[in-house]
């Protein structure tokens, strides 16, 4: 391995990071009935679909932002490193620690070149499925989350991704954007979520506080 390489130490961003996919563009085939004295809200139950659309961001868990979201129709590898790669060109100079689930999506080979690449790592990275770095997850996954590199992974534990901030701003989306609107097509779903995106960012970002008191379930 290279040496451990220099950065902004005074510069780290941690990043809670995910894809939300199979979101659906669907347009209700009657308006919806508005509230009146006396009435709630009548939506229609019937919908027209115009396909899917996959939503790939990072909560910043300082800020509250989402930094560099995408949303597109696919959620490949290379999708994700791509994502990643764009997110780290925000701020180039800075350290980066991406908070992740185990999907293997988030330690792939793609994924792994990306970042030897840009800390520098000069070693042989090997062959998927046969010898070192990209030998297994787990090979990919050291390399990842070395903590001398300027980009580096933390990983949640096994079957708590549930615990990961990035999942309290989808809940968000889903109350705010997509149960409550019709999309006409896939592009105008993507352009919705965008635009709640920048208008969050602008007027609603801040970080979570987390609530629970960490006590032990009783039986």
């Amino acid at each position: 391995m290279a040496a451990p390489q220099r950065w902004n130490a005074e510069a780290i961003h941690t990043v809670s990071v995910d894809e939300m996919t199979g979101i659906q563009a669907l347009e209700r085939i009657a308006p919806t009935d508005r509230m009146k004295p006396g009435q709630g809200e009548r939506r229609e139950f019937e919908f027209t679909r115009h396909g899917t659309q996959c939503l790939i961001g990072n909560f910043e868990v300082t800020t509250g932002q989402m930094i560099a979201p995408t949303v597109q129709p696919t959620r490949t590898e290379e999708d994700f490193a791509t994502y990643i790669a764009g997110t780290g060109a925000t701020d180039p100079e800075a350290g980066w620690i991406f908070v992740a689930d185990n999907l293997t999506t988030h330690c792939s080979e793609s994924l792994v070149r990306y970042v030897a690449a840009e800390c520098a790592i000069a070693t042989d990275l090997g062959k998927k499925g046969k010898y070192g770095v990209l030998k297994s997850v787990a090979t990919r996954k050291a390399l990842l989350m070395d903590e001398c590199h300027r980009i580096r992974f933390a990983f949640m534990p096994k079957h708590t991704s549930w615990l990961n901030q990035i999942e309290i701003w989808f809940s968000i989306l889903v109350r705010r954007v997509i149960k409550r609107k019709n999309f006409t097509s896939a592009e105008d779903l993507r352009e919705k979520i965008l635009a709640f995106i920048d208008y969050f960012n602008r007027t609603l970002a801040k970080p979570f506080k987390w609530t629970s008191t960490g006590r032990p379930l009783s039986v």
